[in-house]
């Protein structure tokens, strides 16, 4: 069995126990099903079709996965984004709780000696997934990811929470023009998300997704410190939704963005991998080794990996969700209290819905 299906009042969850991606979610509102999650157009392709040099994670690339570590495994040899997200996962719960559903399940690999668990639980009525992992053991250190993708047919408008600055890595993904393009200058830097440097000259603005842009782009966005919830909300236009992704910024400090918008020409992505946005959520630099390094975030004052012990639990939290939204604009602001989430207009009114406030409760207990 590599899928299971876990459902409550109003919202469903498949996991593809493969590689532990999210491949479906699907949220039930105002009459509709939202789908906020994206899958790869070559996921159940012939595998002798695909190039045999690409990681399980790439075959099935789907809605949201872990990624522990987060980009280039070189400190202990596994795929790309870690077995986390390219290997097998075991059901060790999986059953009705008051009010709900929770799941819980377990990577057959060790990560740096670490247990892996990853446990779901659904509410009745909350259009939201909510996420916690926990690292048992180990030694060393760990830098991890969440990796939701969402895909949008006509493009869409951002929000964010608060953020201190936006960094772009000092070369682009794909800076062979035979094989792929891009936007962004590599490296730049940036306070205002409306003015993000292009490589061409001048700038764009950060929270404006636009399908033209044929191109793949990365950038890390840093927390401000503003005492609430991390937050990202994406306004897909085709759609008529508002996908929701919020995680805990003492855990995650960090939030980077993956524009993949046909900008790599060679298989599987072939030009066809098309209105892609990853909101990866993380404590992490690119790749395990520069984690646990001298990196640039350490200079700014942000931890990139988790450390792990013997006798230790290490565990961070995280969100996904989606609302009906017949509005083109992203919110101006996200409230989160106990039991409700407000979502915030530009124009000044706002949405109630059910929320768990105190899943990602800012003060929460969180390992060095």
């Amino acid at each position: 069995m590599d899928m299971v299906t876990l459902g409550a009042k109003g919202i469903s969850v498949s996991l593809d126990l493969a590689v532990g991606h999210i491949a479906d979610m699907q949220v039930e509102a105002d009459g509709r099903t939202l789908k906020p999650l994206h899958r790869a157009p070559w996921v159940g392709s012939p595998r002798e079709s695909l190039p045999q040099d690409i990681p399980e994670g790439t075959v099935r690339l789907s809605g949201d996965f872990l990624c522990a570590p987060f980009s280039s495994s070189d400190v202990e040899a596994a795929p790309l984004h870690g077995w986390t997200a390219n290997s097998q996962w075991d059901v060790v719960e999986n059953g009705a709780i008051p009010g709900g559903w929770r799941a819980v399940f377990r990577l057959r690999r060790k990560v740096m000696g670490a247990a892996v668990d990853k446990i779901f639980t659904l509410r009745d009525g909350h259009p939201f997934l909510y996420q916690e992992h926990i690292f048992s053991g180990g030694s060393g250190a760990i830098s991890v990811a969440h990796h939701p993708m969402t895909s949008m047919r006509e493009g869409g408008r951002l929000a964010f929470s608060p953020k201190r600055i936006a960094v772009t890595p000092p070369t682009p993904l794909e800076p062979d023009p035979a094989r792929g393009r891009f936007r962004f200058a590599y490296p730049a830097r940036a306070t205002d998300l409306t003015h993000l440097p292009l490589a061409a000259g001048g700038t764009t603005d950060l929270t404006d997704y636009r399908m033209e842009d044929k191109r793949e782009d990365f950038i890390t966005l840093v927390e401000a410190d503003h005492g609430g919830p991390g937050w990202t909300a994406i306004a897909r236009r085709a759609e008529q939704d508002l996908v929701l992704v919020l995680k805990n910024p003492a855990e995650l400090p960090v939030t980077m963005l993956w524009l993949s918008n046909g900008g790599r020409d060679y298989a599987p992505w072939s030009g066809r991998h098309l209105g892609v946005l990853g909101i990866e959520d993380g404590r992490a630099a690119m790749g395990h080794a520069a984690s646990l390094g001298d990196n640039w975030l350490k200079h700014e004052g942000v931890a990139t990996a988790f450390a792990l012990a013997e006798g230790r639990s290490t565990s961070f939290r995280h969100v996904i969700g989606a609302l009906a939204s017949a509005e083109a604009e992203a919110p101006a602001g996200i409230e989160t209290a106990r039991d409700a989430m407000r979502v915030l207009a530009a124009d000044g009114t706002a949405k109630d819905v059910p929320f768990d406030g105190e899943f990602l409760r800012i003060g929460r207990s969180v390992p060095a």
